[in-house]
Protein backbone atom coordinates (compact mmCIF):
# COMPACT_ATOMS: atom_id res chain seq x y z
CA UNK A 1 0.00 0.00 0.00
CA UNK A 2 1.48 3.58 -0.51
CA UNK A 3 3.78 4.45 2.20
CA UNK A 4 3.70 1.89 5.22
CA UNK A 5 0.17 2.50 6.16
CA UNK A 6 -1.87 -0.77 6.83
CA UNK A 7 -5.18 -0.93 7.01
CA UNK A 8 -6.06 -4.30 7.67
CA UNK A 9 -7.26 -3.82 11.20
CA UNK A 10 -10.80 -3.79 12.57
CA UNK A 11 -13.51 -6.89 11.73
CA UNK A 12 -12.37 -8.66 9.13
CA UNK A 13 -14.36 -9.62 6.19
CA UNK A 14 -14.48 -13.86 5.01
CA UNK A 15 -15.39 -13.84 1.80
CA UNK A 16 -15.23 -17.55 0.84
CA UNK A 17 -17.54 -19.99 -0.34
CA UNK A 18 -17.96 -21.40 3.63
CA UNK A 19 -17.91 -21.52 6.15
CA UNK A 20 -20.10 -18.26 6.11
CA UNK A 21 -20.04 -14.87 7.95
CA UNK A 22 -21.52 -16.16 11.38
CA UNK A 23 -24.79 -13.54 12.40
CA UNK A 24 -23.62 -12.12 16.02
CA UNK A 25 -27.38 -13.32 17.23
CA UNK A 26 -25.60 -16.94 15.91
CA UNK A 27 -22.79 -16.47 17.86
CA UNK A 28 -24.61 -15.20 21.17
CA UNK A 29 -26.94 -17.66 21.48
CA UNK A 30 -23.74 -20.35 21.16
CA UNK A 31 -21.93 -18.32 24.01
CA UNK A 32 -23.49 -20.21 27.10
CA UNK A 33 -22.51 -22.83 29.13
CA UNK A 34 -23.10 -26.31 28.32
CA UNK A 35 -26.92 -27.72 29.13
CA UNK A 36 -28.50 -30.61 30.63
CA UNK A 37 -28.77 -32.99 27.57
CA UNK A 38 -31.21 -35.64 29.56
CA UNK A 39 -34.04 -33.30 29.83
CA UNK A 40 -35.18 -29.42 29.68
CA UNK A 41 -34.91 -26.73 27.29
CA UNK A 42 -32.40 -28.31 25.23
CA UNK A 43 -34.85 -30.94 24.51
CA UNK A 44 -37.73 -28.91 24.31
CA UNK A 45 -36.01 -26.31 21.48
CA UNK A 46 -34.09 -29.31 19.52
CA UNK A 47 -38.08 -30.85 18.57
CA UNK A 48 -38.38 -27.05 16.97
CA UNK A 49 -35.72 -27.61 14.98
CA UNK A 50 -37.14 -30.09 12.53
CA UNK A 51 -40.04 -28.79 11.26
CA UNK A 52 -38.56 -25.18 10.42
CA UNK A 53 -35.70 -27.30 8.71
CA UNK A 54 -38.18 -28.49 6.39
CA UNK A 55 -39.73 -25.05 5.84
CA UNK A 56 -35.66 -24.30 4.17
CA UNK A 57 -36.02 -27.73 2.12
CA UNK A 58 -39.77 -26.87 0.89
CA UNK A 59 -40.80 -30.39 2.22
CA UNK A 60 -43.11 -32.42 4.55
CA UNK A 61 -40.29 -35.11 4.96
CA UNK A 62 -38.05 -36.59 7.05
CA UNK A 63 -34.93 -34.55 8.97
CA UNK A 64 -32.11 -36.18 9.97
CA UNK A 65 -29.08 -34.34 11.79
CA UNK A 66 -25.34 -35.98 12.16
CA UNK A 67 -22.52 -34.49 13.62
CA UNK A 68 -20.43 -33.72 10.24
CA UNK A 69 -19.75 -31.80 7.80
CA UNK A 70 -21.14 -32.24 4.34
CA UNK A 71 -18.49 -34.95 3.59
CA UNK A 72 -20.32 -36.66 6.25
CA UNK A 73 -24.09 -36.04 4.89
CA UNK A 74 -22.50 -37.63 1.37
CA UNK A 75 -21.94 -40.77 3.22
CA UNK A 76 -25.17 -40.76 5.50
CA UNK A 77 -27.21 -40.04 2.40
CA UNK A 78 -25.17 -43.35 0.47
CA UNK A 79 -25.23 -45.43 3.63
CA UNK A 80 -29.11 -45.13 4.34
CA UNK A 81 -29.96 -46.05 0.29
CA UNK A 82 -27.08 -48.06 -1.27
CA UNK A 83 -25.52 -51.33 -0.61
CA UNK A 84 -21.58 -52.65 -2.17
CA UNK A 85 -22.48 -53.29 -5.81
CA UNK A 86 -25.24 -50.90 -6.70
CA UNK A 87 -24.94 -48.48 -9.16
CA UNK A 88 -25.41 -44.73 -8.99
CA UNK A 89 -25.46 -42.01 -12.05
CA UNK A 90 -23.17 -38.88 -11.42
CA UNK A 91 -23.30 -35.89 -13.75
CA UNK A 92 -21.09 -33.60 -12.73
CA UNK A 93 -20.31 -29.94 -13.45
CA UNK A 94 -17.44 -29.36 -10.82
CA UNK A 95 -15.53 -30.77 -7.77
CA UNK A 96 -17.92 -31.98 -5.90
CA UNK A 97 -19.81 -33.89 -7.99
CA UNK A 98 -16.86 -35.97 -8.40
CA UNK A 99 -16.22 -36.02 -4.82
CA UNK A 100 -19.08 -37.43 -3.74
CA UNK A 101 -18.80 -40.14 -7.01
CA UNK A 102 -15.72 -40.67 -5.06
CA UNK A 103 -17.27 -41.61 -1.82
CA UNK A 104 -19.47 -43.74 -3.27
CA UNK A 105 -16.76 -45.65 -4.90
CA UNK A 106 -15.05 -46.09 -1.30
CA UNK A 107 -18.33 -47.67 -0.27
CA UNK A 108 -18.33 -50.33 -3.03
CA UNK A 109 -20.80 -48.76 -5.14
CA UNK A 110 -19.94 -48.42 -9.02
CA UNK A 111 -19.90 -44.79 -10.50
CA UNK A 112 -20.96 -44.10 -13.71
CA UNK A 113 -19.72 -40.49 -14.29
CA UNK A 114 -20.65 -37.71 -16.93
CA UNK A 115 -17.98 -34.98 -16.61
CA UNK A 116 -19.72 -31.86 -18.07
CA UNK A 117 -16.31 -30.56 -16.70
CA UNK A 118 -15.92 -27.36 -14.87
CA UNK A 119 -17.77 -24.71 -17.12
CA UNK A 120 -20.60 -26.02 -18.22
CA UNK A 121 -23.88 -27.25 -16.65
CA UNK A 122 -25.43 -30.87 -16.73
CA UNK A 123 -26.38 -32.25 -20.62
CA UNK A 124 -29.93 -33.36 -20.13
CA UNK A 125 -29.60 -35.11 -23.75
CA UNK A 126 -26.90 -36.99 -22.28
CA UNK A 127 -28.36 -38.06 -18.72
CA UNK A 128 -31.43 -39.03 -20.90
CA UNK A 129 -29.22 -41.46 -22.84
CA UNK A 130 -27.80 -42.83 -19.86
CA UNK A 131 -30.97 -43.37 -18.33
CA UNK A 132 -32.34 -44.98 -21.67
CA UNK A 133 -29.88 -47.33 -21.86
CA UNK A 134 -30.01 -48.87 -18.32
CA UNK A 135 -33.13 -51.09 -19.62
CA UNK A 136 -32.02 -53.16 -15.85
CA UNK A 137 -32.39 -50.56 -13.62
CA UNK A 138 -28.95 -51.01 -12.23
CA UNK A 139 -28.94 -47.53 -11.45
CA UNK A 140 -29.97 -46.85 -8.13
CA UNK A 141 -29.67 -43.08 -7.84
CA UNK A 142 -28.67 -40.43 -9.44
CA UNK A 143 -26.06 -38.42 -7.58
CA UNK A 144 -26.90 -34.24 -8.39
CA UNK A 145 -24.99 -31.46 -7.20
CA UNK A 146 -27.34 -28.52 -7.12
CA UNK A 147 -24.69 -25.64 -7.10
CA UNK A 148 -21.16 -27.04 -7.37
CA UNK A 149 -19.20 -24.82 -5.04
CA UNK A 150 -15.91 -25.11 -6.81
CA UNK A 151 -16.97 -24.29 -10.36
CA UNK A 152 -20.31 -21.72 -9.31
CA UNK A 153 -22.39 -23.79 -11.47
CA UNK A 154 -26.17 -24.07 -10.93
CA UNK A 155 -27.74 -26.99 -12.46
CA UNK A 156 -30.96 -27.37 -13.08
CA UNK A 157 -32.63 -30.20 -10.97
CA UNK A 158 -36.41 -30.33 -11.38
CA UNK A 159 -35.06 -31.12 -15.01
CA UNK A 160 -33.58 -34.06 -13.94
CA UNK A 161 -36.59 -35.40 -12.31
CA UNK A 162 -38.31 -34.89 -15.41
CA UNK A 163 -35.55 -36.67 -17.30
CA UNK A 164 -36.07 -39.79 -15.13
CA UNK A 165 -40.00 -39.35 -15.13
CA UNK A 166 -39.90 -39.56 -18.75
CA UNK A 167 -37.37 -42.87 -19.02
CA UNK A 168 -39.70 -44.21 -16.92
CA UNK A 169 -36.75 -44.85 -14.51
CA UNK A 170 -37.23 -45.89 -11.13
CA UNK A 171 -33.83 -44.52 -9.60
CA UNK A 172 -33.82 -42.15 -6.26
CA UNK A 173 -32.76 -38.51 -6.86
CA UNK A 174 -30.64 -37.16 -4.61
CA UNK A 175 -29.29 -33.26 -4.75
CA UNK A 176 -25.90 -32.04 -2.94
CA UNK A 177 -27.47 -28.85 -1.80
CA UNK A 178 -24.68 -28.07 0.79
CA UNK A 179 -24.17 -24.57 -0.92
CA UNK A 180 -27.25 -23.64 -2.29
CA UNK A 181 -29.90 -24.77 0.74
CA UNK A 182 -30.66 -21.31 1.72
CA UNK A 183 -29.78 -19.38 -1.26
CA UNK A 184 -30.82 -20.40 -4.56
CA UNK A 185 -34.00 -21.41 -4.89
CA UNK A 186 -34.68 -24.80 -3.71
CA UNK A 187 -38.12 -26.88 -3.31
CA UNK A 188 -37.68 -30.74 -2.74
CA UNK A 189 -41.36 -31.46 -2.88
CA UNK A 190 -41.57 -29.87 -5.57
CA UNK A 191 -39.11 -31.13 -7.81
CA UNK A 192 -39.47 -34.64 -6.89
CA UNK A 193 -36.43 -34.95 -5.00
CA UNK A 194 -36.01 -37.99 -2.84
CA UNK A 195 -32.89 -37.04 -0.74
CA UNK A 196 -31.00 -34.26 0.11
CA UNK A 197 -28.03 -33.65 1.85
CA UNK A 198 -26.67 -30.00 3.26
CA UNK A 199 -24.77 -28.56 6.24
CA UNK A 200 -25.04 -26.00 8.38
CA UNK A 201 -21.63 -23.50 7.43
CA UNK A 202 -22.66 -21.76 4.60
CA UNK A 203 -26.89 -20.83 3.71
CA UNK A 204 -27.77 -21.78 7.14
CA UNK A 205 -24.85 -19.67 9.21
CA UNK A 206 -24.05 -21.94 11.52
CA UNK A 207 -20.36 -22.56 12.51
CA UNK A 208 -19.50 -26.04 10.35
CA UNK A 209 -20.16 -29.47 12.62
CA UNK A 210 -23.83 -30.26 11.24
CA UNK A 211 -24.63 -32.29 8.45
CA UNK A 212 -28.39 -32.58 7.63
CA UNK A 213 -30.46 -35.40 5.47
CA UNK A 214 -33.87 -34.93 4.38
CA UNK A 215 -35.48 -37.99 2.77
CA UNK A 216 -38.86 -38.91 1.23
CA UNK A 217 -41.06 -42.06 1.73
CA UNK A 218 -39.39 -43.47 -1.46
CA UNK A 219 -35.35 -43.48 0.02
CA UNK A 220 -37.15 -44.69 3.51
CA UNK A 221 -38.58 -48.07 1.79
CA UNK A 222 -34.91 -48.17 0.00
CA UNK A 223 -33.53 -47.98 3.70
CA UNK A 224 -36.00 -50.60 4.92
CA UNK A 225 -34.86 -52.74 1.95
CA UNK A 226 -31.02 -53.21 3.05
CA UNK A 227 -29.81 -56.28 4.48
CA UNK A 228 -27.72 -54.20 7.62
CA UNK A 229 -26.70 -50.77 7.87
CA UNK A 230 -24.84 -48.86 10.91
CA UNK A 231 -26.20 -47.99 14.16
CA UNK A 232 -24.35 -44.76 13.64
CA UNK A 233 -25.78 -43.79 10.13
CA UNK A 234 -28.78 -44.92 9.93
CA UNK A 235 -31.18 -41.96 9.81
CA UNK A 236 -34.38 -43.91 11.00
CA UNK A 237 -33.97 -43.33 14.75
CA UNK A 238 -32.88 -39.91 14.10
CA UNK A 239 -35.94 -38.97 12.38
CA UNK A 240 -38.28 -40.31 14.42
CA UNK A 241 -36.55 -40.55 17.98
CA UNK A 242 -37.78 -42.97 21.18
CA UNK A 243 -35.32 -40.92 23.31
CA UNK A 244 -33.61 -37.84 22.54
CA UNK A 245 -29.75 -39.08 22.18
CA UNK A 246 -30.77 -40.98 19.32
CA UNK A 247 -31.76 -37.66 17.07
CA UNK A 248 -27.82 -37.52 17.16
CA UNK A 249 -26.70 -40.94 18.09
CA UNK A 250 -25.41 -40.21 20.89
CA UNK A 251 -24.47 -36.77 22.95
CA UNK A 252 -26.28 -33.82 21.16
CA UNK A 253 -24.61 -30.92 19.68
CA UNK A 254 -25.23 -28.52 21.92
CA UNK A 255 -23.93 -25.15 20.95
CA UNK A 256 -24.60 -25.81 17.45
CA UNK A 257 -28.17 -26.69 17.81
CA UNK A 258 -28.90 -22.86 20.12
CA UNK A 259 -26.82 -21.41 16.75
CA UNK A 260 -28.91 -23.33 14.86
CA UNK A 261 -32.06 -22.47 16.44
CA UNK A 262 -30.84 -18.39 16.34
CA UNK A 263 -30.26 -18.82 12.67
CA UNK A 264 -33.48 -20.61 11.56
CA UNK A 265 -35.18 -17.55 13.54
CA UNK A 266 -33.10 -15.29 11.39
CA UNK A 267 -34.18 -17.03 8.09
CA UNK A 268 -38.01 -17.64 9.10
CA UNK A 269 -38.37 -13.84 10.09
CA UNK A 270 -36.91 -12.77 6.65
CA UNK A 271 -39.38 -15.42 4.63
CA UNK A 272 -37.35 -17.68 2.28
CA UNK A 273 -38.52 -16.06 -0.91
CA UNK A 274 -36.96 -12.74 0.67
CA UNK A 275 -33.92 -14.60 1.43
CA UNK A 276 -33.72 -15.71 -2.21
CA UNK A 277 -34.78 -12.93 -3.34
CA UNK A 278 -31.90 -11.41 -1.46
CA UNK A 279 -29.32 -13.49 -2.73
CA UNK A 280 -30.39 -12.95 -6.78
CA UNK A 281 -30.07 -9.25 -6.07
CA UNK A 282 -26.73 -9.35 -4.39
CA UNK A 283 -25.36 -12.05 -6.78
CA UNK A 284 -26.37 -9.38 -9.37
CA UNK A 285 -24.25 -6.78 -8.29
CA UNK A 286 -21.07 -8.60 -8.30
CA UNK A 287 -22.00 -10.31 -11.63
CA UNK A 288 -21.95 -6.42 -12.79
CA UNK A 289 -18.56 -6.07 -10.86
CA UNK A 290 -16.89 -8.70 -12.13
CA UNK A 291 -18.29 -8.14 -16.15
CA UNK A 292 -17.08 -4.75 -15.87
CA UNK A 293 -13.41 -5.74 -14.80
CA UNK A 294 -13.12 -8.35 -17.40
CA UNK A 295 -13.78 -6.02 -20.21
CA UNK A 296 -9.98 -5.16 -20.23
CA UNK A 297 -7.94 -7.95 -19.08
CA UNK A 298 -7.13 -10.76 -18.01
CA UNK A 299 -10.35 -11.46 -15.17
CA UNK A 300 -12.91 -13.77 -16.41
CA UNK A 301 -15.74 -15.44 -14.79
CA UNK A 302 -15.90 -19.10 -14.86
CA UNK A 303 -20.25 -19.38 -15.73
CA UNK A 304 -20.51 -16.86 -18.66
CA UNK A 305 -24.54 -17.52 -18.78
CA UNK A 306 -26.00 -15.51 -15.66
CA UNK A 307 -28.91 -17.91 -15.70
CA UNK A 308 -26.65 -20.89 -14.73
CA UNK A 309 -24.57 -18.98 -12.34
CA UNK A 310 -25.04 -19.93 -8.42
CA UNK A 311 -26.63 -17.01 -6.09
CA UNK A 312 -24.55 -18.43 -3.51
CA UNK A 313 -20.98 -18.82 -5.11
CA UNK A 314 -19.17 -16.93 -8.25
CA UNK A 315 -15.94 -18.60 -9.32
CA UNK A 316 -13.29 -16.20 -11.34
CA UNK A 317 -10.09 -17.03 -13.48
CA UNK A 318 -7.58 -14.37 -13.50
CA UNK A 319 -3.94 -16.34 -14.54
CA UNK A 320 -1.73 -17.89 -12.42
CA UNK A 321 0.15 -16.45 -10.13
CA UNK A 322 -2.55 -13.08 -10.03
CA UNK A 323 -5.47 -15.17 -8.10
CA UNK A 324 -2.76 -15.91 -5.27
CA UNK A 325 -1.27 -12.41 -5.48
CA UNK A 326 -4.31 -11.04 -5.02
CA UNK A 327 -5.74 -13.06 -2.86
CA UNK A 328 -2.89 -12.62 -0.32
CA UNK A 329 -2.71 -8.77 -0.70
CA UNK A 330 -6.39 -8.58 0.27
CA UNK A 331 -5.97 -10.69 3.60
CA UNK A 332 -2.74 -8.92 4.78
CA UNK A 333 -3.93 -5.83 3.71
CA UNK A 334 -7.26 -5.31 3.54
CA UNK A 335 -8.73 -8.25 6.09
CA UNK A 336 -10.61 -9.29 3.14
CA UNK A 337 -10.19 -13.12 2.54
CA UNK A 338 -11.04 -14.54 -0.36
CA UNK A 339 -11.64 -17.98 -1.29
CA UNK A 340 -9.36 -19.99 -3.30
CA UNK A 341 -9.98 -22.10 -6.54
CA UNK A 342 -10.74 -25.59 -6.01
CA UNK A 343 -10.55 -28.50 -8.73
CA UNK A 344 -10.08 -25.89 -11.36
CA UNK A 345 -6.41 -26.83 -12.33
CA UNK A 346 -5.07 -30.48 -11.87
CA UNK A 347 -3.43 -31.46 -9.33
CA UNK A 348 0.08 -30.10 -8.30
CA UNK A 349 -0.23 -27.65 -11.03
CA UNK A 350 0.96 -23.96 -10.61
CA UNK A 351 -2.08 -23.06 -12.69
CA UNK A 352 -4.37 -23.26 -9.54
CA UNK A 353 -2.64 -19.79 -8.87
CA UNK A 354 -4.84 -18.17 -11.37
CA UNK A 355 -8.47 -19.06 -9.54
CA UNK A 356 -9.98 -17.57 -7.38
CA UNK A 357 -14.17 -17.66 -5.80
CA UNK A 358 -16.38 -14.76 -3.78
CA UNK A 359 -18.47 -16.78 -1.31
CA UNK A 360 -21.78 -14.33 -0.99
CA UNK A 361 -24.15 -16.47 1.04
CA UNK A 362 -25.93 -16.52 4.21
CA UNK A 363 -25.52 -13.26 6.58
CA UNK A 364 -24.73 -10.76 4.15
CA UNK A 365 -26.06 -6.99 2.83
CA UNK A 366 -25.46 -4.63 0.57
CA UNK A 367 -22.83 -2.67 1.69
CA UNK A 368 -20.72 -5.96 2.42
CA UNK A 369 -20.92 -6.61 -1.34
CA UNK A 370 -20.23 -3.32 -1.58
CA UNK A 371 -16.98 -3.69 0.38
CA UNK A 372 -15.98 -6.84 -1.04
CA UNK A 373 -16.21 -5.12 -4.16
CA UNK A 374 -14.46 -2.45 -3.18
CA UNK A 375 -11.51 -4.28 -1.86
CA UNK A 376 -10.99 -6.49 -5.06
CA UNK A 377 -10.67 -3.09 -7.06
CA UNK A 378 -8.45 -1.51 -4.68
CA UNK A 379 -6.13 -5.05 -5.20
CA UNK A 380 -6.43 -4.86 -8.57
CA UNK A 381 -5.23 -1.47 -8.46
CA UNK A 382 -2.37 -1.95 -5.84
CA UNK A 383 -0.79 -5.14 -7.69
CA UNK A 384 -1.74 -3.08 -11.18
CA UNK A 385 -3.41 -5.90 -12.52
CA UNK A 386 -5.25 -4.53 -15.42
CA UNK A 387 -8.93 -4.77 -15.43
CA UNK A 388 -12.26 -2.28 -16.90
CA UNK A 389 -13.46 0.12 -15.71
CA UNK A 390 -16.82 1.17 -13.97
CA UNK A 391 -16.91 -1.95 -12.06
CA UNK A 392 -17.84 -0.25 -8.59
CA UNK A 393 -20.64 2.21 -10.31
CA UNK A 394 -22.33 -1.02 -12.34
CA UNK A 395 -22.35 -3.07 -8.80
CA UNK A 396 -23.98 0.03 -7.26
CA UNK A 397 -26.41 0.57 -10.28
CA UNK A 398 -27.56 -3.02 -9.63
CA UNK A 399 -28.20 -2.67 -6.24
CA UNK A 400 -29.99 0.33 -6.83
CA UNK A 401 -32.37 -1.13 -9.42
CA UNK A 402 -30.58 0.93 -12.19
Amino acid sequence: MNGSVNVSAGRSYLAIPGPSVIPDQVLQAMHRASPNIYAGELVEMTATLIPDLRRVARTQHEVAIYIANGHGAWEAALQNTLQPGDRVLVPSSGRFGIGWAEMAQGLGVETDILDFGNHAPWDMDRIAAALAADTGHRIKAVLAVHADTSSSIRNDVAALRRALDAAGHPALLMADCIASLGCDRFEMDGWGVDVMVTACQKGLMVPAGLGIVFFNARAAEARRALPRISRYWDWEPRANPEEFYQYFGGTAPTHHLYGLRAALDMIHAEGMEAVWARHAHLARAIWAACEAWGADGPLRMNVPDRALRSHAVTALRIGSPLGTELRMWLEQNLGLTLGIGLGMAPPRSPDWHGFFRLGHMGHVNGHMIMGLLGGIETGLRALDIPHGKGALEAAAAALAGA
